[in-house]
């Protein structure tokens, strides 16, 4: 829950006015006893309290209660052997309560007990709350088959049914991480290795909030009191824009929106400002107010937060006897800090106040006393001096060292300002109005140079003269009794006009112009929208937004239309638009400040960069760049963020700088989002194993075996004999399904890979009855005796089938993949148009071969292909097969051995998933026709498909085999399976080879297709015949009748008979250059080494002909097919590598996630997370960073930062560079001479 409970120690007394009666304590809540715990329902309608001393619980109702005191009207005694450690209520008024291994739950409108369907008893109980739906939400910890325990978050409906919740959702949080808290937002915040993560149970998606080497030491994690010291250390709260955090006495904001901590390591111990400052954001109350089991917090003993502290609830007490008749007149001790308990969702405040609860606007009270800062300083210092601790005067020193200057005074008030500037839009509703306001403009002046704006103690002057607006700053100063403006600071923007608009700027270049705040202004001029911030601490004025629009318009009506439609469009939602194009080109000092700008880069940087590569800037290309990486070393824990501007615009570097994408895919190899490289030891067969943080599992389809598996074990102590039976039953099924053990093996394995079963141990013990079990923990061990014969047998079978294939581990290093964002889809859409045309991710628009050069996209690949590629690519194959069988057992199989109606349902069916096949091709189209014309694989695809839907039809429709169809149909069919492999490494190398080398060649067989054309034109002229009526003339050499081969007779004497005797009667081939077709084939032939087409004719009378044989022979023959298989050689040593065979499994995965997920699958974080890891093998990245080095792309990186932390890589590798070592000292001593030089 996002409220926070308080402690009441005895000490905590008031001092109360003699003259009036004290009640009985007896006649008091909790018979007058401390409160230790307090607990407001998700939308503060109800309020709990738990006291310690007396083991009761009061429940006070406070929906109707304005502000005052509450009353109690719900009491409970505990009668539990140990107290009380979490307490919540819901809304509509149910308790939990977790003591010990108990989670008791009740119903105070009835006082029943409500019991949950799903429930494993006697195990440690960590958390419980209700969320905003009324849902209840708890952790506790669940033993599994191997006797480890582990934190399970349970879910539950309130709804109750026959007096129990039930339960709708399973979650298993991993070892290595300890539940912080659970937020009625239902969100889980977790702590692993010094880093704290926020998970979503709703959306399954999960953020690393902070992670910081100086939380804990390493040391510290094994202690046994380490989750204790969590919960004491680390306080967090939440809204729509930041999560707040509290480790120690440093306060971390963490920005939603941007994804990075704003104000990280803010030391809440210095100064009363500091603690004024922090009290003025609401949503920080819950982390500095104490907590029940923080007994030592850094606060209790700070001097000053007490005196702050007893200082404003001196307010609400005087506050509270004003308006709501307090009875007694109430003095806090000043030796005691006074408890409150802060509620974010109503932003009211409950204090304990003589053993009651009363409701208060802390909020209202904080910002009446923050008007007036200097009394309370004075208050706080005099108190100071007045003490008689030792101490006081050093601290009283820091408090007017630290506080009472102006300038720190300042600065601290300019950070926490800093939080609602526009980056974080906290405005809109004021800028929306504001579009209204200008499109209702009166009349439109051609003379309003010099606007004035004027709010307390701040003016602004707008003046705005051709291509050129000046914004003035002037703070009052009282002289001789009388106000006097003076000038602070002063900004001239000027802006990147055509010369033509310059004499238009001159007749009216302001629309309008809006106060946001007294140091924060809106102006509209005609070439769009401005937000300028003014700055106390340095004086300073800073363009904090500009979005363009064209607004050169005069007339009245137009410019309202304009508007109108400028805020349908963009300004209509609830965030400021992103800068458009015209924003950066037009102000040179805007593309500096979000480029100087740490949030604005982060937060317009893609925008910036895409501007950049387009008007080939290159210089601000390489500054972006650098800021990017930069940032990213600053803190590599929480500024990873910054590295998603650069892989946001990898599409257009490809088209632009593609030599980019290199320099970062080297730069970035092998990177770490933490201080320094950690080697574990994994299974062998890890090496690039990808996955995300943190891996929650869903357990929520287990929900009905968990239910069997507890009423099984109800009925083993309930119905012992009926249990008996039943395992008997099982296993005499067990013995008969033993044949078919591995369809039952792999059904079991699917079942629990997928989750629809788990291994909870849900063992319950029964007393003085033989129990079955001990007879098969003597054969089987004591698996037998915690689930059913059935789970059992496939666990035993599991765990020592397992332990029997266990491979040996190895050292591995975990890397980081550096494209952050990059896997990511849209999560604003469309279902209809996103089957029509899905929107895509960067992963889907580019697929360059420098992305998977490195191993980074190859765990990338392996990350998608593990997650869900494997599995789709599995169920389209065997769509496939089916199509393939029905076709070829309709087409293969003689007529005689087939009936009409099988071989009609085949046909069918054939039609039916072609269908389907080619609908999925359809969408590929649609999507991209000119990629998909481009991908050769695309064509033949799509013909295996038609080309057995139009033969099938066809054989149904008329009745007849055509086999030329159906030899065609299958052949296509037959290569198509045959495709299926390429998926796989040892097959898809080769197919990979295939395209890219005929892609490299395909300029030269166009060229080498032409000489041939040219030839075959030449051979048809030459030898086709005269006539087209083939006839007996002697005089035509080509004739067929006077080619083909003549039998003549001979006579007795061995004479020959000079007329013939026999003519063999020509045929279609006989002269195959009597038509271009044919002649066309000949050259092939020839081509081929068969040069029968050209025999018929004699060489000697023909020397034209042998001229052409010679030409051809030399230059095609033997000249250009021996350049050809030259070129096939280089072609295919450049490309038999492994990234032509990644790039094709990258547009398989492409086109899996475009045509097959569904559009909301495309959103699961967990199956598109923003940053992915990977484990790396430690003897392959000692072979890899050797290759990287010797093929001089190690030392590509030019940024100090990387360097570094690469060399930390190396002394793990034990591998010394030289050359790195070198360069690193080069610019150390450049580094050191130029601090000196400024000194």
């Amino acid at each position: 829950m996002s409220d926070i409970s308080v402690k009441i120690s005895d000490n905590d007394k008031f001092i109360i006015n003699k003259n009036i009666n004290i009640n009985n304590n007896a006649d008091k809540p909790h018979n007058g006893k401390p409160i230790t715990i307090m607990r407001v329902s998700p939308n503060g309608k109800y309020l709990v309290t738990y006291s310690k001393d007396d083991e009761s619980i009061v429940g006070w109702n406070i929906a109707n209660v304005e502000e005052g005191q509450l009353k109690s009207d719900y009491s409970r005694t505990h009668k539990g052997h140990h107290e009380i450690e979490e307490i919540c209520v819901s809304d509509d008024k149910k308790l939990a309560y977790i003591h010990d291994i108990y989670l008791e739950i009740i119903d105070i409108n009835n006082n029943q007990i409500i019991e949950l369907n799903a429930k494993i008893s006697h195990l440690k109980y960590h958390y419980c709350t209700f969320n905003l739906k009324g849902e209840f939400i708890f952790c506790n910890d669940v033993k599994n088959r191997h006797r480890i325990y582990h934190k399970i978050i349970w879910v539950y409906s309130t709804q109750t049914k026959c007096n129990k919740w039930i339960c709708k959702g399973i979650y298993k949080i991993p070892k290595d991480f300890e539940l912080i808290s659970i937020s009625k937002y239902d969100k889980l915040y977790l702590f692993s290795n010094n880093n704290i993560y926020e998970w979503n149970i709703l959306t399954e998606k999960s953020v690393r909030v902070f992670g910081g080497d100086e939380i804990y030491k390493r040391e510290e994690f094994y202690k046994h009191d380490f989750r204790w010291r969590i919960k004491k250390d680390i306080r967090i709260s939440s809204n729509v824009k930041f999560i707040y955090l509290r480790i120690k006495n440093k306060i971390i904001i963490y920005s939603i929106e941007l994804k990075i901590p704003i104000v990280s390591s803010l030391d809440i111990s210095n100064g009363i400002q500091s603690y004024n400052n922090l009290l003025n954001i609401p949503e920080l109350y819950t982390l500095l107010l104490p907590d029940e089991l923080i007994h030592d917090d850094v606060l209790s003993s700070n001097r000053i937060w007490n005196s702050i502290m007893e200082y404003y609830w001196k307010e609400c007490l005087n506050h509270l006897e004003k308006h709501y008749q307090l009875q007694k007149k109430f003095q806090p001790d000043s030796s005691t800090i006074p408890q409150f308990i802060f509620d974010i969702k109503t932003k009211y405040t409950f204090g304990i106040l003589d053993g009651y609860v009363w409701k208060i606007k802390l909020e209202e009270r904080i910002s009446k006393v923050n008007e007036n800062n200097n009394k309370l300083n004075n208050e706080i210092i005099d108190k100071g001096l007045d003490s008689e601790d030792s101490s006081s005067d050093d601290e009283v020193d820091k408090i007017i060292d630290s506080d009472m200057r102006t300038s720190s005074y300042v600065e601290n008030k300019e950070i926490y300002k800093y939080l609602n500037i526009y980056l974080f839009n906290p405005y809109m509703s004021t800028i929306n109005a504001s579009f209204q306001e200008f499109s209702e403009i009166n009349e439109l002046s051609t003379k309003n140079t010099k606007q004035v704006l004027i709010q307390n103690s701040t003016k602004w002057v707008i003046k705005s003269t051709g291509g050129e607006l000046k914004l003035l700053i002037f703070k009052k100063n009282i002289i001789n009794k009388r106000n006097k403006w003076k000038l602070i600071c002063m900004r001239i923007d000027k802006f990147n006009v055509q010369e033509y608009d310059l004499y238009e700027f001159h007749k009216r270049f302001l629309h309008g112009n809006k106060l946001l705040s007294e140091n924060d202004i809106l102006i509209l001029t005609k070439i769009g929208l401005f937000i300028y911030h003014f700055n106390e601490n340095n004086n300073f004025i800073s363009l904090n937004y500009f979005y363009y629009m064209n607004l050169n318009i005069y007339n009245k009506y137009e410019l309202m239309k304009n508007l109108q439609y400028h805020y349908k469009k963009s300004f209509s939602k609830s965030t400021l638009p992103l800068p458009n194009y015209n924003s950066f080109k037009l102000s040179d000092k805007w593309v500096l400040y979000v480029k100087d700008n740490r949030e604005s880069l982060l937060k317009y940087g893609v925008e910036l960069l895409s501007f950049a590569i387009k008007e080939h800037r290159l210089e601000l290309m390489d500054d972006i760049y650098r800021k990017c990486i930069i940032h990213f070393k600053e803190d590599l824990r929480n500024n990873k963020i910054f590295l998603s501007i650069i892989t946001s615009t990898i599409p257009l570097l490809n088209e632009y700088y593609p030599e980019y994408i290199l320099r970062y895919s080297l730069e970035t190899t092998m990177v770490i989002d933490s201080l320094s490289y950690t080697i574990k030891y994994q299974d062998n067969n890890l090496h690039l194993y990808s996955f995300h943080y943190p891996q929650i599992i869903n357990l929520t389809k287990s929900i009905l075996w968990t239910k069997y598996i507890i009423l099984y074990h109800k009925l083993y102590i309930k119905h012992y004999a009926l249990f008996i039976i039943l395992n008997v039953i099982q296993c005499l099924l067990l013995l008969l399904i033993l044949p078919i053990s591995p369809i039952f093996l792999v059904t079991f394995y699917i079942s629990s890979k997928y989750h629809f079963i788990n291994d909870f141990n849900i063992r319950l013990y029964k007393n003085n009855v033989v129990d079955i079990a001990l007879l098969t923990d003597n054969i089987f061990g004591t698996i037998f005796n915690e689930y059913d014969i059935f789970a059992s047998f496939y666990f035993y079978i599991n765990d020592n089938f397992l332990k029997y294939m266990s491979k040996s581990t190895t050292p591995t290093i975990t890397f980081m993949i550096p494209y952050i964002k990059f896997v990511n889809y849209p999560q604003n859409y469309n279902w209809f148009w996103e089957f029509i045309r899905p929107q895509s991710s960067l992963f889907v628009k580019i697929i360059s071969e420098n992305i998977y050069k490195t191993w980074d996209g190859e765990a990338l690949i392996n990350f998608k292909w593990n997650t869900y590629g494997k599995y789709y690519y599995v169920m389209i194959w065997m769509s496939f097969i089916a199509l393939l069988g029905c076709f070829n057992v309709t087409a293969t199989i003689p007529q005689q051995y087939i009936s009409k109606d099988v071989q009609k349902q085949l046909l069918i069916t054939s039609i039916i998933l072609g269908f389907i096949h080619l609908s999925f091709e359809i969408r590929q189209i649609i999507y991209n026709p000119i990629k998909w014309i481009c991908n050769f694989w695309n064509i033949f695809d799509i013909i295996a498909y038609v080309l057995p839907i139009f033969t099938s039809i066809y054989w149904i429709q008329t009745d007849v085999r055509n086999i030329q169809l159906l030899s065609f149909s299958c052949l296509f069919l037959d290569i198509k399976f045959l495709l299926f492999f390429r998926v796989f490494e040892s097959f898809g190398i080769y197919f990979a080879i295939i395209i890219s080398v005929a892609k490299q060649i395909v300029y030269f067989l166009v060229v080498l297709l032409i000489i041939i054309i040219s030839f075959a034109h030449a051979f048809y002229i030459l030898l086709s015949p005269t006539e087209i009526d083939f006839s007996f003339k002697e005089n035509d050499p080509n004739n067929p009748w006077n080619i083909v081969p003549t039998y003549k007779e001979v006579l007795n004497n061995g004479a020959i008979n000079s007329n013939s005797y026999i003519i063999q009667q020509p045929d279609d081939n006989t002269n195959m250059f009597t038509d271009y077709r044919t002649s066309l084939f000949a050259m092939y032939l020839f081509l081929t080494g068969d040069s029968s087409a050209l025999s018929n004719w004699s060489y000697i009378n023909n020397p034209s002909l042998v001229i052409l044989i010679v030409l051809f022979s030399l230059l095609i023959v033997v000249y250009l097919m021996n350049l050809f298989i030259g070129l096939l050689n280089m072609a295919i040593a450049k490309d038999n590598n492994r990234v032509s065979y990644l790039i094709q499994k990258a547009e398989i995965l492409a086109e899996i996630e475009l045509l097959y997920l569904l559009p909301n699958q495309r959103r699961w974080k967990a199956w598109f997370p923003e940053t992915i890891y990977y484990y790396a093998n430690f003897d392959k990245i000692h072979k890899e960073v050797k290759k990287l080095i010797n093929d001089g792309q190690w030392d590509a990186n030019e940024f100090l930062e990387i360097r570094e932390m690469k060399q930390d890589l190396l002394n793990k590798l034990n591998i010394r560079n030289d050359e790195t070592d070198q360069q690193l000292l080069k610019e150390i001593r450049e580094i050191l001479l130029n601090n000196k030089k400024n000194k």
